[in-house]
């Protein structure tokens, strides 16, 4: 049986400002820390309602990044994004930078090494409006996280990944830069 609806034109106006109106993340996080934090706008099912930070893996300096629950406390979640060089640099520990250095690695791809603006594969971008933090030299890859949550001492974790933007749902790729 065939089904013909249709809505008159201002209840769709009406429906479809609504939808926009609304903001493109289902959930903020409870944010604790202090600092310069680059975090997911959505909670994304963080148990404890911390969000998701850029991270060393393990605990203090590493040399591969991973998101992880915002904790309260500890410096190594503390990451700070500049835009005129596009490069997301450790407000811990000195003269480190995240960067692309392993794109065959699905699940470490980046790297905690000395900064070097002039590297390409430390370049990044990230859009205010959209809140996406894109590849400066591919700027069809986002930063997102691993579907997968780990659990992480009292805290969880996610691989922090690219994927092809058009393909990532919103909450998976918008970064709020804290300073």
């Amino acid at each position: 049986m065939e089904h013909s609806y249709a809505l008159a034109p201002a209840v769709l106006v009406s429906a479809l400002s609504v939808g926009f109106a609304m903001p493109a993340y289902a959930t903020a996080p409870e944010i604790q820390t202090q600092g310069p934090i680059i975090y997911l706008a959505d909670n994304l099912q963080e148990d404890a309602k911390l969000g998701w930070c850029i991270d060393t893996k393990g605990r203090g300096f590493a040399e591969t990044l991973q998101a992880h629950s915002c904790k309260p406390t500890g410096n190594d979640v503390l990451f700070t994004y500049a835009p005129d060089t596009g490069t997301i640099a450790s407000a811990t520990y000195e003269n480190k930078c995240m960067a692309y250095t392993a794109p065959e690695n699905a699940v470490n791809p980046f790297g905690l090494i000395d900064c070097d603006i002039e590297a390409e594969n430390q370049r990044f971008s990230y859009d205010a409006d959209s809140l996406e933090m894109r590849l400066g030299n591919d700027e069809t890859l986002c930063l997102t996280v691993a579907p997968t949550i780990d659990d992480a001492g009292p805290f969880q974790s996610r691989d922090l990944i690219l994927a092809a933007c058009d393909g990532l749902e919103p909450n998976f790729k918008q970064w709020i830069v804290q300073k």
